[in-house]
């Protein structure tokens, strides 16, 4: 698992180098779920399967790519990845990331051992979930050092939202206006890394994208995306949910590029959307 982790600094550090001069336009290609394919989000998929082809794991699954990539048949762990999330914000300077989920033998949220993103920002930070959740930062000697252990509150002041509004259900719309009547605060910028380590940094609050009327099943992408992330706030002491479920790590994985409605969250967050909701 260590050397896992190892792998992902290499990459991260030469994605946050590449970002500064590289090619912001698009390619002619699409991802496996419609997306026009930016040449950084080629570019960033392809430093990620150089540094893991030199390790043995068993394969790699990223959002660029139609299947699995087979490395090792005789590999432990399948890494499954988001290369650059958050990639169309480049040209405009915000903060993006890459994201990892860690499974042993097979894609489940049972198989889920451990989970990482890194956030390409002002700093270049790096959080790990195994036991806990642990905060990095590249210094400046290009190490990185630990910073602190992550937790989040039982209720936080940050809302960040997705998904274009006309869509959203009345039920969502609801939801949504309950907590700006308490006082919480707009947080969103349309890099899911971004927003969701800016609510975990912050000690809590609520991250979302919901069913809406154009995507029933959300936008974003299970087995790279939310099932990470779900893993990391769990760990962290936060919850999770696909709007129904008490956990968003209980979902049965059918396909690799299979998205999801989801919800991210403080605890009391996260029960006041099932308020609404219902189970």
């Amino acid at each position: 698992m260590q050397e896992i982790f190892e792998t992902i600094k290499k990459a991260a550090i030469r994605i946050s180098d590449a970002l500064k001069y590289s090619d912001l336009g698009y390619t002619h290609n699409q991802n496996s779920t419609g997306d026009t394919q930016l040449k950084l989000d080629v570019m960033s998929d392809n430093i990620i399967t150089e540094e893991f082809s030199k390790i043995n794991v068993k394969a790699l699954v990223s959002e660029e790519k139609d299947e699995a990539l087979t490395l090792n048949e005789d590999g432990k762990f399948i890494v499954a990845y988001d290369p650059l999330d958050g990639s169309s914000l480049v040209d405009v300077n915000f903060a993006v990331g890459s994201i990892f989920g860690i499974y042993e033998n097979e894609i489940s949220p049972k198989t889920l051992k451990a989970a990482a993103y890194t956030i390409y920002g002002p700093r270049l930070e790096l959080v790990i979930a195994s036991d806990k959740v642990r905060l990095y930062r590249l210094d400046r000697n290009n190490e990185f050092v630990f910073i602190k252990d992550l937790l989040l509150s039982q209720k936080g002041k940050l809302n960040a939202t997705g998904a274009t509004q006309k869509g959203w259900s009345d039920t969502h719309r609801n939801f949504i206006k309950s907590l700006f009547d308490e006082g919480y605060r707009l947080r969103y910028s349309g890099a899911m890394v971004s927003d969701l380590h800016q609510i975990l940094l912050k000690g809590g609050g609520l991250f979302s994208y919901p069913s809406t009327s154009d995507t029933s099943n959300g936008k974003l992408r299970l087995t790279f995306e939310v099932l990470p992330f779900a893993f990391i706030y769990e760990k962290a002491g936060g919850k999770t949910s696909d709007g129904k479920n008490d956990s968003l790590l209980n979902l049965e994985v059918l396909a690799i590029h299979q998205t999801t409605p989801c919800f991210f969250g403080s605890s009391y967050e996260i029960n006041k959307m099932h308020e609404y909701y219902g189970k």
